[in-house]
C-alpha cells in the first residue's frame, strides 16, 4: 500500500444518518491520496453497520470502534493518531463537511514552507436557516505565517482543531495529544499547539463546514450548546484553569490577559445571554462556580469588553444575581438600564445606588455610553411590554408598555410612538401615545392588530420582531421591544386578502437574549400548496436570469 498524504480521522457517536454526509465530503477531496478512518466512540445505533458498508466502498476507509464509550471527542482521535500512516493530520466531526479543497490547500501551504501546522477558514452553516458565515473571519482574512502566537494572540479565539492540519512530526516531538476525560478538549489542545509551535500557516480559503443547530433539543444538542446543564459550566471552567497552568508553566503568562480576553468575550458571554432565562437555583449554582475564577482575571482584560459585558460580569461578582437578569437583556443591542445614579464627580453608575467599592465603581461606570449626549438615533431607551391581553380572534393583543430614558434624553410630557412590523416589504405601523409618569419613565398602550398587515401576493413565511419608534425633531429612534419572558404563545388562523391568502399567525416570546416580543407568519391552505412552491420556482436563479433575457429582447 502506498504511503498516503494525510490522514483525515472522522469521529462519530451514534450517527448514522449524517456520518455518510462527512465521508462523501472526504472522498470528493481533489487531493485523493488520503487515509480516511471513522474512529466510532462505541456507537449503539446503526454507525457500527453504516461504518462497515462505507469502507467496504473505498480502500482509502479503515473503520476504527473504541471497546467501551469514552463520553468526549478526545480518546477517538487519539486512538486514530496511533493508526494514522500518514505525515500530516486533520480531523473531522460526523455531523461536519469538508470543502472540496481543503486537503489540496492545507497540504499545499505545508509543502511551501515547513511550518508545524497549517489552518484555514471555517464556513458556519445554520442547519434551522440555511445562513452562512465565517468563523473568525478577520483571524483568517489573509495569507500569512506566524512564527509564535506572541505575534497575534488574537487567534486564541480560534480554538477549533478541526480547522487546520497538523504535522504528525510536530504532535510526536511534544507528545501533544488531545486531553481524556474532559470536555472543551479543543481549547486546551488548541492552546498548547499555539503555544508548542515554532510556526504555522493560515490561508484565508475554507477548509472546514461546521453546522450548527442553536436550538437543537436538549437531549441532541452538542456540548457547547448545553449550556443549561450546570456540569456544562464547571466543565468549561475547569478547562480555562488547565490552560492557564499551562501558559504559567511553559513561559507564556504573558499571553494571560488576551487569554483572559477571549474567555470573557467569547465562553462567559455565551452564558450571559442565556442568564435571564435561569431560575435562582442554577444562577446561584452558576455564580458559585464562576466567581471564584473571574477574580484570577487580569484586570485589562475586563477593560476591553463592552460597558454593558463589564456591568453583566460585576453585578455576579457582586452577588447581584436579581440585577443580573434585567442587566443581560439586550446585550449587544444597545438597551439601556432601567436607572441608573450620578455621584458628585459627575460620573454616572449602573443601578439606583453609588457602587461602594473602587472596583465596583470602576466597573458599573456608564458614564462612556453617553445616555445623555449622543446622537438621537442611537440613543439607549429600554422599552418593556408589561402586559398583554389577547383579542378574541388570538390575532389581535393590546400591549401595555414602559419605556426607562435613563438618559432623559425625551421631552416632559407625552410622547408620540408607533410600533413597526414589516412581514414583507410593506410596514405596518401602529401610533400610540406614551405618558410620564416619573423623570425618565413613561407607559402606553397599543392595540396591535394583525389582520392589517400587507403580506406579499404570495404570501409571508418567516419571523418579525416588532420595534418602537420614537421621533424628536425629525430625527427616528428604533428599539427593541422586550417582552415577558414565558407568556404563553397563541396562534390564529387570519384569512389574508378575502381568505385568498391564509395564514397561521403565532405571537410568543422569543425565548431567548433578548426575548423580543415575536410574531411568526406560516402560510396555510392553497398559500402554502399551491402559490408560495410556484413562487419559489420562478424565483430561482436560472429562471430570474431568464425573465430578464426575454425582458431585454422585448424592449
Amino acid at each position: 500500500m502506498t504511503t498516503p498524504d494525510v490522514t483525515v480521522t472522522v469521529i462519530v457517536y451514534n450517527d448514522a444518518a449524517r456520518l455518510p454526509r462527512a465521508v462523501a465530503s472526504l472522498r470528493a477531496q481533489t487531493h485523493a491520496n488520503i487515509e480516511i478512518i471513522i474512529s466510532d466512540d462505541h456507537s449503539t445505533d446503526e454507525t457500527p453497520t453504516v461504518a462497515r458498508e462505507l469502507a467496504a466502498q473505498d480502500h482509502r476507509i479503515r473503520y476504527l470502534r473504541l471497546p467501551e464509550n469514552s463520553g468526549g471527542c478526545s480518546a477517538p482521535r487519539n486512538r486514530a493518531v496511533e493508526i494514522a500512516r500518514a505525515p500530516y493530520l486533520m480531523f473531522l466531526d460526523s455531523d461536519d463537511e469538508l470543502p472540496p479543497k481543503a486537503v489540496e490547500l492545507l497540504l499545499a501551504a505545508h509543502r511551501e514552507r515547513e511550518v508545524d501546522f497549517t489552518m484555514g477558514a471555517v464556513r458556519r452553516v445554520r442547519v434551522d436557516n440555511g445562513r452562512r458565515s465565517t468563523w473568525m473571519p478577520h483571524l483568517v482574512a489573509e495569507r500569512r505565517t506566524v512564527e509564535g502566537i506572541e505575534s497575534d494572540p488574537r487567534l486564541l479565539f480560534e480554538h477549533l482543531s478541526t480547522s487546520k492540519m497538523y504535522a504528525r512530526a510536530f504532535l510526536d516531538r511534544h507528545r501533544l495529544r488531545f486531553p481524556e476525560g474532559i470536555h472543551y478538549e479543543d481549547q486546551l489542545f488548541s492552546a498548547q499547539a499555539y503555544c508548542l509551535a515554532r510556526a504555522f500557516t493560515i490561508i484565508p480559503d475554507p477548509v472546514y463546514v461546521w453546522y450548527i443547530e442553536p436550538f437543537a433539543e436538549a437531549a441532541s444538542a452538542s456540548i457547547s450548546n448545553q449550556r443549561h446543564k450546570i456540569s456544562n459550566v464547571r466543565d468549561r471552567v475547569h478547562v480555562q484553569r488547565l490552560i492557564d497552568e499551562f501558559l504559567v508553566s511553559r513561559g507564556h503568562g504573558s499571553l494571560r490577559e488576551d487569554k483572559d480576553f477571549k474567555f470573557l468575550k467569547h465562553d462567559f458571554r455565551m452564558y450571559a445571554g442565556d442568564l435571564p432565562y435561569r431560575d435562582d437555583e442554577w444562577l446561584e449554582s452558576f455564580a458559585e462556580i464562576m466567581k471564584p475564577y473571574l477574580d484570577t482575571l487580569a484586570d485589562g482584560a475586563y477593560a476591553r469588553l463592552p460597558r454593558p459585558e463589564r456591568v453583566v460580569l460585576q453585578l455576579l461578582r457582586d452577588g447581584r444575581l436579581d440585577d443580573v437578569r434585567p442587566a443581560a437583556r439586550g446585550l449587544g443591542h444597545g438597551v439601556a438600564p432601567r436607572r441608573v445614579t450620578a455621584d458628585g464627580t459627575g460620573a454616572t453608575y449602573w443601578g439606583d445606588t453609588v457602587p461602594s467599592s473602587a472596583r465596583a465603581r470602576r466597573e458599573l461606570d456608564v458614564t462612556d455610553l453617553e445616555l445623555d449626549t449622543r446622537p438621537f438615533p442611537s440613543a439607549h431607551f429600554r422599552h418593556e411590554i408589561t402586559g398583554l391581553t389577547f383579542g378574541g380572534s388570538g390575532a389581535a393583543v393590546t400591549l401595555a408598555i414602559r419605556t426607562y430614558d435613563p438618559g432623559l434624553r425625551l421631552p416632559v410630557g407625552p410622547q408620540r410612538a408607533a410600533l413597526v412590523l414589516a412581514p414583507g416589504r410593506r410596514r405596518l405601523t401602529v401610533p400610540f401615545r406614551l405618558d410620564p409618569v416619573r423623570p425618565g419613565v413613561f407607559e402606553g398602550r397599543v392595540h396591535l392588530d394583525l389582520t392589517r398587515a400587507q403580506l406579499p401576493l404570495h404570501g409571508f413565511e418567516g419571523i418579525r420582531h416588532p420595534l418602537l419608534r420614537l421621533e424628536q425633531q425629525g430625527l427616528a429612534h428604533s428599539g427593541l421591544l422586550l417582552a415577558p419572558l414565558d407568556f404563553p404563545a397563541t396562534t390564529a388562523r387570519v384569512d389574508y386578502r378575502s381568505g385568498t391568502a391564509p395564514h397561521d399567525v403565532t405571537i410568543e416570546p422569543e425565548g431567548r437574549n433578548p426575548g423580543r416580543l415575536q410574531i411568526r407568519w406560516r402560510p396555510a391552505g392553497v398559500t402554502a400548496r399551491v402559490i408560495r412552491p410556484m413562487v419559489q420556482k420562478v424565483a430561482r436563479p436560472k429562471v430570474r436570469e431568464a425573465a430578464r433575457l426575454v425582458a431585454s429582447v422585448l424592449k
